[in-house]
Parts: structure tokens; sequence; C-alpha cells
């Protein structure tokens, strides 16, 4: 019997673990791993780079290739997870033209945590208090799109199994593939 294929949208301001749960996530529903972050262009990153927040001009490129990554897992019926902050529904509307049955987990929570979380990260390229600021500015939470929403105060193995059951996802057979 056939397992079905989904494709999936971790969703949240930088700091919420995205990539990670992304991972995770991708492990059980036996899905390919995107992080959207790697698909930034140069000139995005060294914007971010240098503290400077991302606009809607800035992400329209980026939300193209990631709706584009999606339709072709979609047509191949293959499953796919991305981590993509996803801040506004109209970067949500873009991403659901690759998939129109995207699924959402949205990952929430308060500022502080978001911003302690962010403060011992090491390596990337996303920074500091202004930047989360404009994240949280520009966020529009999914209200009446569907979506599981989960606080990032759950462990990550909590929100992952949660959202998992909502899918069926827990009797897939495990296989991780990252791109």
């Amino acid at each position: 019997m056939k397992t079905l294929s989904h494709r999936i949208l971790v969703m949240g301001v930088s700091g919420s673990g995205k990539s990670h749960i992304g991972r995770q996530l991708a492990l059980i529903a036996g899905a390919t791993f995107i992080d959207g972050d790697d698909h930034h262009s140069p000139a995005n990153v060294a914007k971010m780079s240098s503290g400077i927040p991302l606009n809607d001009n800035d992400r329209s490129e980026w939300l193209d290739t990631l709706a584009t990554l999606l339709a072709d897992y979609q047509m191949q019926d293959l499953s796919l997870v991305i981590a993509c902050s996803g801040l506004k529904k109209r970067y949500r509307d873009r991403l659901r033209e690759g998939d129109p049955a995207l699924h959402i987990l949205y990952l929430e929570g308060r500022r502080e945590l978001l911003l302690q979380r962010l403060e011992n990260r090491a390596g990337h390229f996303f920074k500091g208090d202004t930047m989360l600021a404009s994240q949280l500015a520009d966020l529009e939470p999914p209200g009446d799109e569907e979506a599981f929403n989960a606080s990032i105060s759950l462990s990550p193995k909590k929100i992952v199994d949660q959202f998992s059951a909502t899918l069926a996802l827990l009797g897939s057979k495990p296989s991780y593939r990252e791109k």
C-alpha cells in the first residue's frame, strides 16, 4: 500500500525552531527536508547579515523558488517539508500556488523566548532584536487558514508528535533526505 505524500510548510519567525522541527518531521514523514534559508539570494543574505530586514520585494523571488519546489514535489507525488518564515498570508498563498494542499505547521512563541534563542544561536546570518522586531511586525499568524499551531514552549518531540498525528504520518517509513 502506497503511503500518502504530503507537502508541509513549517513556519514562524526566526528562532522558532523551524529547521530543527522540520528536519525531525521530515524523518518521521519519510520526506525530503529543505531549509528555505538555503534558497535566499546572496543579496538577501548580505542584507540580513548586515542587520537590515527584508521587505516584500526582497522575498518575492525567494517565495517563487520555494513555490516551484513545492510544485515539483507535488507533481511527482513526493513528500516535502520546507522550513520558511511564511510571515504574511500572501506569502503562504504564493507557496500554495505550488501546492494547494500544502499543510502548515505554525510555530508560535513569546518574543522573550525567541530573542533568547536568537542570542544563543551561532553561525546564522539572522541576528538581533531589530530583525526579530521586524519579523514580528510583519507576522500575520494563520487565522482563517487551515494550520496547526504549536507553542515553541513545548519540546520539539511533542510538537512533531502532535502534528504528525494530525497527518497520520507516524506509520510512515522513516527515510531522511536533505536538499
